[in-house]
């Protein structure tokens, strides 16, 4: 009796183990909160009318820090059609959709910009990549990997990261209007990493001269 009592008390343990870690790796989650991802752009938009938001976004409104795909991106990673929605991660593929007018639009310039990641916790991290699409992508059509282009890196080395890491990078001159620029997050520790794209319409570089006017 003693023998099945402890042989149990072993199986709660290990199940509560088990769960702890997953409830580890769960937290260890994050999005790019500036510019707004789309996904965050939904969760923001949700504060003015939920219902419509959610049937814009799908669940991504309630966990925009939830879009985890495998890692090793381009050679990896969500399949093409599904790199917005991260392979369909929060449980449907709304963010996937592509048209020139569906999303909000976050205004940037040619040039160096900041794109700031909010993480839930701390990880550690090999890297942080980014990609925008092409000049002359076709806006109206399901983002492939062949409608992206690599624009920076920044390497962390395993480290853990910051908890709101800002990075800088460069918007190439030629990419006016509306684009798409996909950051991922490389966590070191494990086989995944997280997917946000971000909708830019890009200006121009500001002047000095037309900031003295």
């Amino acid at each position: 009796m003693k023998k099945c009592t402890l042989i149990g008390l072993g199986l709660i343990l290990e199940s509560i183990g088990a769960s702890t870690f997953t409830s580890i790796d769960v937290a260890a989650h994050g999005y790019v909160s500036q510019p707004a991802s789309r996904g965050y752009q939904g969760s923001i938009d949700k504060n003015s009318n939920y219902n419509a938001a959610f049937k814009k976004y799908g669940a991504v409104i309630n966990e925009p820090q939830s879009l985890e795909a495998p890692k090793g991106f381009p050679a990896a990673g969500p399949e093409d059609g599904q790199i917005a929605s991260a392979n369909g991660a929060v449980g449907d593929f709304l963010l996937d959709q592509q048209t020139a007018s569906l999303w909000t639009k976050q205004q940037m310039t040619a040039g160096a910009n900041d794109f700031t990641w909010t993480f839930t916790a701390n990880h550690a991290t090999t890297k942080w990549h980014y990609y925008m699409t092409k000049a002359g992508w076709d806006q109206n059509d399901a983002l492939t990997r062949d409608d992206l282009e690599f624009i920076g890196e920044v390497s962390n080395n395993g480290q853990l990261s910051s908890t709101n890491p800002t990075h800088s990078i460069n918007i190439p001159s030629d990419r006016l209007g509306y684009h798409v620029i996909l950051a991922v997050w490389d966590v070191a520790d494990t086989k995944n990493g997280f997917y946000n794209v971000i909708d830019v319409d890009v200006k121009g570089e500001t002047l000095l001269s037309d900031l003295q006017k």
